[in-house]
């Protein structure tokens, strides 16, 4: 079943995904100022559509009517002068960008509410002492909104497109600056405030050191980063990255039966859905997965709540059900180990230690691939200030299969309050990459000490709600609400060789990361629920093979990356760009309802043939049906 290459179509490429702005004012139809639009709401929810006032103003406009009116060459200087673009018509087609002002202004207000914000002018701050004060951005009388990252600002720094995009007040902005010099100016400024709002002090050159520490030079100041360790695993297909691309073709969907909670890929035989009933099994095919007609039923009575994790372990035959103590909480007090061979829950495992019974938010395998092992019999948990590793084999030597048994504590550290953690990862040596609600992402050696780590990444402002690590460990993959971050962990070490953040400490030379990101039309399409969620690389386990792709979530979006086209600092994206690199070169496939989670399958399952990528599927799961996805490469 294959899909094409437009929005209609519901594949659709994010290059040139709507007509670009030109100069000429004639590409554009005019928006009076005094045009009777009413004040959206302040939250980002769907695609916004022109008021019948509206629509009457663009067709006296589209009458040209000459009337008296000055342009932006001939009007008197006006500070901080723009114009002013919203874009209409959401995803339809007759969806276009037009001029709601042909020139107005902005201003940058800080204030501890936004009703008075037309009492303050540009750059100045309320005399009020409060500590919840805020940078505002002012346009017109059109937008008011906080300055953050919600605001999903995009810069064109071109000679020719000298403007920014932005999402607010329930709609699609853009402004268009006059000279080269005020574009930059409103950039530099609204990084400024960006950064004030997030860490509550000045925006300095001091304060940037300070918040990202020591060695974090290239954060502070990304246009003088050595992006050298971003080539070291260039491969050779880059230098055709023009003549390339990738298509998406669509091979099964079938309804889930029962619905879908959370998805657990296999690398082996099978995969398998989790729902409030039971595990529904799955074949894996070439092409895919396949429904089985085989259902796992859980025997919990009335009060069993869903797992919220399912981990596959000891050759695939056993899965760890984890399910929240609390509905609408993260964190649970045991799992349950199902026998897939025989359908049946053998073990109801406890969390405790010293006797006391302890929480857990997540737990993964010990490495990237160890669920392959068949002697495998431990696997690490996270709590918000917790790491530790569990171990399934019972010291007294007894199975027991009706009373809960207690997990043996390996290893672990309990940190200090605070700390925050959020979301883990391993790779392929054991080492593992956590995330934390302060926005820092720690990496671990080999688990033999959770007690400090090697190296600590700092955060960028949002929480980390998801954390993947490539099977070498040179690439950590955060998840945060409005971007991916990538971050890259190979350094030189004194002795001249190349290592990772887990096998050392990374000095004063740590590269600047990489930040993916929608467009802003893109992420308001993506309906109300525009939240990044669940980043993965493509799953590698196999030494000397690299993973390809990066996939990730938003609403009814799957978002799909490519890799070496990411790590590629020459790409098209970077150039002409202010502070950190950001991406916006990516794939979309859109669902009829919000996704559940995007996998890329086992690497052992792609496939090679006629212009086909060596890529596995991608398996996208709804709360009603589950699809598979195949990407092909073809010359253009």
């Amino acid at each position: 079943m294959g899909t094409s290459q437009s929005r209609e179509d519901r594949i659709t490429d994010s290059d040139y995904h709507y007509k670009e702005e030109d100069e000429d004012d004639h590409q554009y139809e005019d928006v009076s100022r005094n045009s009777n639009l009413s004040r959206p709401s302040s939250s980002s929810s769907g695609p916004s559509y022109p008021s019948p006032s509206l629509e009457i103003e663009q067709k006296l406009s589209a009458l040209k009517l000459k009337y008296s009116s000055s342009s932006p060459a001939t009007t008197p200087h006006i500070k901080n002068a723009v114009k002013l673009h919203r874009h209409i018509g959401g995803n339809t087609p007759k969806a276009k960008w037009i001029i709601s002002d042909k020139l107005t202004s902005y201003k940058f207000v800080k204030t501890c509410r936004d009703d008075d914000i037309d009492d303050y002018d540009d750059g100045e701050e309320s005399d009020e002492e409060c500590k919840k004060a805020f940078w505002y951005l002012c346009v017109g009388s059109m937008v008011k909104a906080v300055v953050e990252t919600d605001l999903r600002m995009k810069m064109f720094g071109e000679d020719k497109q000298l403007r920014v995009e932005f999402v607010s007040n329930d709609g699609v902005w853009g402004l268009e600056f006059l000279t080269v010099e005020e574009y930059k100016r409103f950039v530099t400024r609204f990084q400024d405030c960006l950064f004030e709002n997030v860490y509550k002090v000045k925006a300095c050159e001091e304060s940037r050191v300070e918040k990202y520490g020591e060695g974090f030079d290239a954060w502070a100041n990304p246009e003088t980063a050595d992006d050298s360790m971003w080539e070291e695993d260039a491969e050779e297909e880059e230098e055709e990255e023009d003549e390339i691309s990738t298509d998406l073709s669509e091979e099964f969907e079938e309804v889930a039966n029962g619905g879908v909670q959370s998805l657990a890929l296999g690398a082996l035989e099978n995969s398998f859905l989790v729902n409030a009933s039971g595990v529904q099994v799955y074949r894996n095919m070439e092409r895919g997965i396949h429904g089985k007609g085989v259902c796992f039923r859980f025997d919990g009575g009335d009060d069993q709540t869903t797992p919220n994790k399912a981990l596959l372990m000891r050759a695939e035959t056993n899965m760890m059900l984890m399910s929240p103590a609390q509905e609408g909480k993260p964190h649970s007090s045991g799992v349950k180990q199902l026998d897939i061979e025989s359908g049946k829950i053998v073990r109801d495992w406890r969390f405790e230690k010293d006797g006391a019974e302890i929480m857990m938010r997540d737990i993964i395998n010990d490495a990237k691939g160890s669920q392959l092992d068949p002697s495998e019999s431990t696997f690490l948990g996270l709590d918000d200030n917790r790491l530790c590793q569990w171990d399934m084999r019972d010291r007294r030597g007894i199975v027991q299969n009706y009373e809960p048994s207690v997990l043996g504590w390996n290893q672990g550290h309990d940190f200090s309050r605070g700390i925050g953690f959020t979301c883990i990862a391993s790779c392929g040596d054991g080492s593992i990459g956590v995330g934390s609600d302060d926005g820092k992402i720690r990496l671990y050696s080999k688990p033999n000490s959770f007690r400090q780590a090697k190296t600590s990444f700092p955060g960028l402002g949002s929480p980390i709600t998801h954390v993947d690590v490539s099977y070498d460990g040179k690439w950590i993959l955060g998840t945060a609400d409005t971007y991916l971050v990538l971050i890259c962990t190979l350094f030189t070490d004194k002795d001249g060789q190349t290592k990772t953040g887990f096998s050392g400490r990374m000095g004063n030379k740590i590269p600047a990361p990489r930040l993916l990101k929608l467009t802003p039309l893109d992420s308001h399409l993506a309906g109300k629920d525009n939240k990044f969620h669940g980043a993965h690389f493509s799953w590698v386990t196999e030494s000397g093979r690299q993973e390809r792709h990066i996939v990730a979530t938003v609403g009814r979006f799957s978002v799909i990356w490519d890799l070496e086209r990411v790590k590629n600092t020459a790409h098209e994206c970077y150039k002409n760009q202010q502070g950190l690199k950001s991406c916006y070169c990516y794939k979309i496939l859109l669902k009829d309802e919000s996704i559940v989670e995007s996998r890329f399958m086992h690497d052992r399952l792609s496939f090679s043939g006629n212009n086909k990528s060596p890529e596995a599927p991608l398996v996208v799961a709804t709360p009603q049906k589950v699809s598979s996805i195949n990407l092909s490469r073809r010359r253009l």
